[in-house]
């Protein structure tokens, strides 16, 4: 039938805009990323992407965890000077900043070397932000591999000299179906950048003092 034939084109067309976009955003950026603490250069400034502490009600998300871990480690290596977290802050009972911010402050870093963005909704959001609102336009990244390389790809595409910490990964079911999520959302940054996508809210100028 037609209306299959066509249907089938379609999904073929798109699982090519898949693959051709996760292997473009990969290959662009593997130079960028760095999983050895020794072998990271400095920055003054850590950014590290948010998400959601608790998978459910009590259970630790572990990209959570290993994103706080690797934050601890590059600030006391002197691999960065301060620690932006970013996240969702979007209702009263979501707050990822903060609760990373106590986090890192419960692991030993002095609260007056961390800063928070509330309005990282997005990494787009994250990462324009870091730029346009902090004044950083040099900054390492810390997040996981899979989430790093569509990072790093969209930082440089909007003019930011960043690089990035591999946070440790998570094997098994959890980081399958986080993985297949992060396909469609590297199709995604495609389109941002086509269109120059802006974050859903700027503001006031920050400052990070040197």
């Amino acid at each position: 039938m037609k209306w299959l034939k066509r249907i089938l084109i379609v999904l073929i067309l798109l699982a090519g805009i898949v693959f051709a976009t996760d292997y473009w955003v990969k290959r662009s950026t593997q130079a960028q990323l760095y999983s050895d603490i020794t072998q990271l250069p400095n920055n003054k400034v850590g950014l590290v992407l948010g998400t959601s502490k608790f998978i459910g009600r009590d259970w630790l998300n572990p990209f959570y965890q290993y994103r706080i871990d690797a934050a601890v480690a590059l600030f006391n290596a002197g691999k960065v000077q301060f620690i932006l977290v970013s996240g969702d802050n979007s209702t009263e009972h979501y707050d990822e900043p903060d609760v990373m911010k106590k986090d890192l402050v419960a692991r030993g870093i002095p609260a007056n070397k961390i800063y928070t963005d509330y309005a990282g909704f997005r990494t787009l959001d994250s990462i324009i932000r870091c730029k346009e609102v902090f004044g950083e336009d040099h900054i390492t990244i810390i997040s996981q591999p899979f989430h790093n390389h569509r990072a790093v790809f969209l930082g440089r595409e909007r003019g930011l000299e960043v690089i990035a910490f591999n946070a440790g990964d998570v094997n098994g079911r959890p980081s399958i179906k986080v993985i297949i999520r992060e396909i469609g959302a590297r199709v995604l940054l495609a389109y941002d950048l086509l269109t120059g996508t802006q974050p859903h809210f700027l503001g006031e100028k920050i400052v990070i003092p040197d």
